[in-house]
């Protein structure tokens, strides 16, 4: 792990009373597990805990701020709202963005197989921060990172409310609606690409709508690939006259 946390504290914009807290979020349980096995006599805890935490404390502030935005928004569409930024996928992205893999503190087998980088591993560290902070900081500190960092970074230009209704659009279905209003042939779709190792695979999805609509689209699930791909086909057939 780097020695230099104060990096990451400010990255993430909260500087630790109580730095082990810290430490323990960044802790993989396959680290303790190596240095018990070598007796070294350390007195260590993973972050599993934290993680169990985090995915709570987490679960609660975007339910608060989507009431907080959305008002008239019905339980259903907050529901899919929230479950794009608790995803795997989301958290992963966040952590990637944060370099906290940079940080963790693995054993050397699992180091050696890429474990900075598996988005499983990434996506619980940082629920395990997020469980640190609320410790460390209170619920005043939480709230700062996950809007800040969580949710406020994928809004264009700050301006998360525009998020949303990105958020609720299934682009595949639209592009169905769409075609099928423009009497066009129904969207084709095939994985043309995939690269990366098992833990971190990239996916390329292409779309086609008969010979003229024709686009590509990538993300690390193949339902997530194909979506950016319809969502470029969608747009520009409806902006053609």
């Amino acid at each position: 792990m780097r020695a230099d946390l104060e990096t990451l504290e400010q990255a993430i914009g909260h500087c630790f009373a109580n730095r082990e807290l810290l430490v323990r979020a960044l802790t993989h349980s396959s680290y303790v597990h190596e240095k018990a096995l070598a007796g070294s006599g350390e007195v260590l805890r993973d972050n599993e805990q934290f993680e169990f935490l985090g995915d709570s404390v987490l679960g609660f502030l975007i339910g608060e701020w989507l009431v907080k935005c959305f008002p008239d928004y019905q339980e259903g569409r907050l529901s899919k709202v929230k479950a794009h930024f608790v995803s795997r996928a989301h958290l992963y992205e966040v952590a990637r963005r944060l370099d906290v893999g940079s940080y963790l503190q693995l054993s050397r087998g699992e180091e050696m197989s890429g474990g900075r980088s598996k988005r499983t591993l990434l996506g619980d560290a940082l629920e395990a921060l997020i469980a640190a902070l609320y410790l460390d900081g209170g619920i005043p500190a939480a709230r700062q990172f996950v809007e800040t960092s969580v949710i406020a970074t994928e809004g264009a230009g700050g301006e998360v409310e525009n998020l949303a209704p990105k958020v609720l659009v299934d682009f595949r279905s639209a592009l169905q609606e769409l075609t099928q209003a423009r009497k066009l042939p129904p969207p084709r779709y095939a994985t043309v690409g995939e690269r990366g190792p098992e833990h971190s695979k990239t996916f390329v999805v292409e779309v086609r709508v008969g010979r003229e609509w024709v686009s590509q689209g990538e993300g690390y699930t193949k339902k997530g690939a194909a979506q950016k791909a319809a969502r470029d086909v969608y747009d520009r057939i409806s902006a053609a006259p």
